[in-house]
């Protein structure tokens, strides 16, 4: 049996995660007190083959260090992944201020900035050992369900998923990149005038950064580093592995590199994906 394991701040977008594991077939239970875990586990073992349950601060034990010894009494036949949600401070407030909802660790003579951050100190124990954690600061909803999705169904085997992902720094580094490259040294499409309304999945365009030496060398490099120490990472049991790769605006240069990399991968390995964080982002 497949577990997930939904967690995350509130607000983060929990909802919104398990409504798309629900709908691609998976018996999804909210909100139970994670000290019955291993009883549902084995209650549903041998007549679901894929479950999700939602974890946050309202069900966690007393203390909150003994999660991972719960999460240890379950079957061994279960394969379990954590999926973390989380978002800025900042976004997460704002998001409670528009919804009006109370937070759940909201009490007397506690600000809503004191709750959000309290349930990240408590949180911790399950943030710093997911096996999937996205930030949902820039995503609507109809865009986290798009990722969760993307993410779930990428993973189609037993082997590690590796997410290329290009971005703008211009829009702020990814929270959940393992991996940065910086790609604003290169030759700019931007500044040719026939380039600067087109991006990187565009022919022009990569008619352009692939007639660039430099650019081959980065990508070259790049793919090296990653074919030496994948073997690493996998050995140490990581689901997922993003790198992510910077330009200004993250509509050309990384972009570009993203689809290349992508491409040379998919010869080896089935699980790849790519995400352009910022290509629809209106140039300023």
């Amino acid at each position: 049996m497949k577990l997930i394991i939904v967690s995350g701040r509130s607000g983060s977008g929990k909802s919104v995660a398990l409504r798309v594991l629900e709908d691609l077939g998976y018996y999804c239970v909210d909100n139970i007190p994670i000290n019955l875990l291993p009883a549902l586990t084995h209650t549903v073992i041998n007549d679901y083959e894929n479950v999700a349950v939602s974890l946050d601060v309202r069900n966690l034990p007393k203390d909150s260090q003994d999660i991972p010894e719960i999460i240890a009494y379950l079957p061994k036949a279960v394969d379990v992944n954590t999926l973390f949600l989380d978002a800025d401070d900042k976004d997460l407030i704002r998001r409670f201020s528009e919804t009006r909802r109370l937070h759940p660790l909201i009490r007397e003579n506690m600000a809503l900035d004191q709750a959000i951050a309290l349930e990240k100190k408590l949180l911790e124990p399950i943030s710093t050992t997911a096996d999937l954690y996205i930030n949902t600061t820039q995503l609507t909803p109809h865009q986290l369900a798009d990722l969760v999705r993307e993410r779930i169904l990428g993973k189609k085997t037993g082997s590690m998923v590796l997410v290329f992902e290009s971005f703008g720094f211009k829009h702020g580094i990814p929270v959940d990149a393992d991996y940065v490259f910086d790609a604003r040294f290169l030759p700019n499409p931007f500044w040719e005038n026939s380039l600067k309304g087109k991006t990187g999945v565009d022919q022009e365009v990569q008619d352009f950064l692939g007639s660039q030496a430099i650019v081959t060398k980065f990508i070259w490099q790049i793919n090296s580093f990653m074919v030496t120490w994948l073997p690493h990472l996998e050995r140490n049991n990581r689901s997922y592995v993003t790198i992510a790769i910077g330009c200004t605006g993250g509509k050309h240069r990384s972009v570009y590199i993203a689809e290349m990399l992508a491409k040379n991968f998919r010869k080896e390995r089935k699980d790849i994906q790519t995400h352009h964080r910022d290509i629809n982002i209106q140039s300023t």
